[in-house]
């Protein structure tokens, strides 16, 4: 927000649900010196918009809470994404870049249709009584034909839950009818 230059051109975004991992909390804040977007969305606001209590009440208790809080999730954060990175990146035919700020990553696998890979994942396999649940990528895309072949997986859960769903993924993998021999890293960038 202190860039020179550049005040038509940043906004800010914050929210409680993000900031504080409460989930559900509809709050946030927009902030920009570009007068004109504020005005947009400041009608959008009024019209709209309109802040739970509760989710009030939570956002000011969260005010307080101490840096110790944010160290230790990140550290947690950071280690989850470093375990699935490189448990995705271990696998055959696997490639998954390592995000820098997110809670999720995006991985290329060896599959012919990630819609179909994620709903066989769901209905027809099971290692050990468990599947894995993952997010076609073709949805975070505005061209049909990317994301083909890549599945988003947040690691939101704990390191365990993290290493029964790699190793269930690695199995899946394994004997998924769709499964195929090349895939191109370049296309992990698309």
């Amino acid at each position: 927000m202190h860039l020179e230059g550049l005040d038509d051109n940043i906004i800010l975004l914050d929210s409680i649900s993000k900031r504080y991992s409460a989930c559900g909390a509809r709050i946030g804040a927009m902030i920009s010196k570009n007068k004109e977007v504020m005005a947009t969305a400041l009608k959008f606001a009024q019209a709209r918009l309109s802040p739970p209590t509760f989710g009030q009440i939570a956002a000011e208790a969260a005010i307080d809470t101490p840096q110790e809080y944010f160290d230790n999730v990140k550290r947690e954060y950071v280690a989850r994404r470093n375990f699935v990175v490189d448990a995705l990146n271990k696998m055959d035919g696997v490639f998954c870049p390592k995000p820098k700020g997110a809670f999720y990553c995006i991985a290329l696998l060896p599959i012919d249709d990630s819609d179909v890979f994620c709903q066989w994942l769901l209905e027809k396999f099971d290692h050990n009584k468990q599947t894995v649940m993952l997010a076609p990528a073709t949805g975070f895309y505005s061209h049909p034909e990317l994301g083909k072949k890549q599945v988003r997986i947040a690691y939101v859960l704990n390191l365990d839950d993290l290493k029964n769903a790699m190793e269930c993924l690695q199995q899946a993998l394994l004997v998924y009818p769709g499964r195929v021999t090349e895939v191109r890293k370049e296309s992990a960038h698309a």
